[in-house]
């Protein structure tokens, strides 16, 4: 069974577009964030779910004019944490990131906000190394191949950038290298000698993706140098049991070795300054605040931003003793957006260097948050020069799959490539992903409930509405001509659009705080209003045939709920935008049942079974690890021993961890 959606007319857009490889907005103009729904426009929703059937026919992050900050509008710059080149994202990624900013986003174009929407891909530091070598492929050859997948899986997802680059040119080196002697100028930079594990075979220093060896805390035997995947523990490479070289096997040696530190010691009262102006303001995400209050009240140290490898940006020349070591990736990454900004417009100064006209909003997952929060405007802060600082922090919690985690050397859970194989389209895959963001917690993808979204949702909450109105339009009794609506009025229609208007607001309220799936859900009860709308009215033949004028106003509100220009999102519905003797085409297929038996097929295929196993891994292996500290507590205090007294709460101490999780891992993970 499927639905219909109406095709209306759409006015041609003003501006132009001509092909670019790395900047561009995709034409949005009649595909809005999946829920841009508002009482003004409940089609908002509706035009981009139909745009499935078009959208792979226009070409996407095609260039137009540079758009540049307007002292008339709200200026609004928007980014999502920059994905490691070495793997395919999954959907936790996808929601985590790209699709919660471009929701965002296309939010903000719709309110006639001047927006831009920025990412790219991360193409250096370790993992980019390890990856290459699994491969064996180049460097080089390992970010072209995984770039062209990130690219195809965000043009399938529709996400909109205005600008979609990549790390590895020229200009990358000039801006860093610039704002790290600046640093160094102003006394924020130090040098200081580590001690780290050495391969004697291929003699090279380790970096924490390269070592393996037993977990110190489970006993697990491939864990890496930076963490266990196994029990999640944090760890740094000379606490590895056995530790070994990744690339031959061998067994490392300690030696010494300089690296230059970043002294965020100095720079904390600044960044301290800053988190409780900008939290405040902007709003940020509950977590976003928790974990970086958890940070600054521990107290921030020095930390390196140089590392032993070779596939990097390099340290600046002037620095003697350090041609051999490229810059921390996370030291750049916030530089990595400018560099991808100046590709765009020799005009970037505009919106990175107007820190009183631009809004920065920024969307990761929470494993990413300190270096938003507390490393990138420390860097910005101890360059002493004007820097647009973060506005806004949006960050998720985890998306589990079918109560375990993704991996893909598993087969657990639907990575962005393996979403098209299923032949449901991209939209619905983005209202599902909205729908069950982890906004406010971890949340969970499970077949069950993503058939369920679709089948009763869309299709029976938001497909019912749309079909009932158009296909009475299209019907015997108006012959696709919207009927004059004007000459029938009573109090529940008022009140109708009164429901309506203040839905509207609190939509309107919940996008501005970034509350995405909240906003989703009062979306979706707009199109259940209408639903019983036409209900209470009971539109049918007989209303026709016996009070015409009636039923001509209850198709007249109606489709001006279904109204056709997407575009502003305004601040009342005022239910007047397609006028008497406005002609329609014909239906089309909206959305399509999904058969629940797909279900199982999908959990086979996606490694659900395999999902649950580890689960029952981790789970022993917590309990296990649990025992172990129940009974060297008891014999501490058998003994005599005095505990040691945190200096942080159990949540302070929850968020630290997950935090420092992000430190040496991957960016989006």
């Amino acid at each position: 069974m499927c639905t219909c959606a109406v095709k209306l007319p759409r006015s041609t857009p003003s501006h132009r577009f001509s092909e670019s490889p790395i900047v561009g907005r995709a034409p949005f103009e009649p595909r809005l964030p999946l829920h841009s729904i508002t009482a003004s426009c409940l089609s908002n929703l509706h035009h981009t779910l139909t745009q499935v059937s078009t959208s792979s026919k226009r070409k996407q992050w095609q260039h137009r004019e540079p758009v540049l900050p307007d002292p008339r509008k709200r200026n609004i710059l928007i980014t999502s944490a920059l994905p490691y080149i070495n793997n395919v994202p999954h959907l936790g990624n996808i929601i985590g990131s790209v699709l919660s900013a471009d929701t965002f986003a296309r939010y903000s174009r719709a309110r006639g906000f001047n927006s831009l929407y920025i990412g790219g891909t991360d193409e250096y530091g370790t993992t980019t190394e390890a990856r290459a070598l699994v491969e064996n492929c180049t460097l080089q050859e390992l970010c072209d191949k995984y770039y062209a997948i990130h690219a195809a899986v965000y043009k399938w997802f529709s996400i909109s950038f205005d600008i979609f680059g990549r790390t590895t040119t020229p200009l990358q080196t000039e801006i860093t290298q610039d704002i790290f002697l600046k640093l160094k100028d102003n006394g924020f930079l130090e040098e200081r000698m580590t001690t780290q594990l050495y391969c004697e075979q291929h003699h090279l220093f380790l970096a924490d993706r390269f070592v393996e060896g037993e977990c110190p805390d489970c006993g697990y035997v491939d864990a890496r140098g930076d963490q266990c995947d196994l029990c999640g523990k944090l760890l740094e490479s000379l606490e590895l049991i056995r530790p070994r070289c990744k690339v031959d096997g061998s067994v490392p040696v300690t030696k010494e070795t300089k690296h230059i530190f970043l002294e965020l010691d100095k720079l904390q009262p600044e960044v301290e300054a800053f988190f409780q102006e900008s939290a405040a303001k902007g709003a940020w995400s509950s977590n976003g605040t928790s974990i970086t209050a958890a940070w600054l009240k521990e107290g921030l140290q020095p930390r390196s931003i140089t590392r032993d490898l070779k596939w990097g940006t390099p340290v600046p020349t002037s620095l003697e003793g350090y041609e051999e070591k490229v810059i921390y990736s996370w030291f750049d990454a916030w530089q990595v957006e400018i560099l991808f900004h100046s590709n765009y417009t020799d005009q970037w100064e505009k919106w990175w260097r107007s820190p009183d006209d631009v809004q920065l909003y920024q969307f990761m997952g929470k494993d990413n948050v300190v270096y938003h929060s507390i490393i990138f405007p420390a860097t910005k802060i101890g360059t002493h020069e004007p820097w647009t600082k973060l506005h806004h922090l949006s960050t998720t919690d985890y998306l589990t799959y079918e109560g375990g985690k993704f991996s893909k050397s598993r087969g657990i859970g639907v990575f962005g490539d393996s979403a098209r194989e299923t032949e449901v389209p991209s939209d619905i895959w983005r209202f599902y992903l909205l729908y069950c963001r982890p906004e406010t917690g971890d949340s969970e993808f499970t077949w069950d409930g993503f058939i369920s979204a679709n089948n009763n949702l869309l299709l029976k909450n938001l497909g019912n509405f749309v079909s009932r109105v158009v296909k009475f339009i299209n019907s015997r009794h108006f012959n696709n001509v919207v009927p004059d609506w004007t000459q029938y009025g009573e109090p529940s229609f008022d009140a109708f659009k009164a429901d309506i208007n203040q839905l509207l607001a609190q939509y309107i309220q919940e996008l501005d705080g970034v509350k995405l799936r909240a906003g989703l859900l009062t979306a979706l009860q707009i199109s259940q209003r209408g639903n019983g709308f036409l209900q209470a009215s009971k539109l049918d033949n007989s209303l026709y045939e016996t009070q015409p004028a009636k039923c001509a106003a209850v198709i007249g509100l109606a489709i001006n709920l279904l109204r056709a220009n997407a575009l502003p999102i305004l601040e009342e519905w005022t239910a007047d935008s397609i006028r008497p003797g406005h002609e329609i085409s014909l239906s089309q297929h909206l959305f399509s049942r999904i058969k629940p038996e797909k279900a199982e097929e999908w959990r086979q295929k996606y490694g659900s079974e395999e999902a649950k196993k580890l689960k029952e891994e981790e789970a022993a292996l917590k309990a296990n690890k649990a025992s172990k500290k129940k009974k060297g507590g008891a014999a501490k205090k058998a003994g005599g021993a005095s505990a040691v007294q945190p200096s942080m709460t159990e949540d302070d101490v929850a968020s630290t961890v997950s935090t420092e999780a992000a430190l040496d891992g991957p960016k989006l993970n």
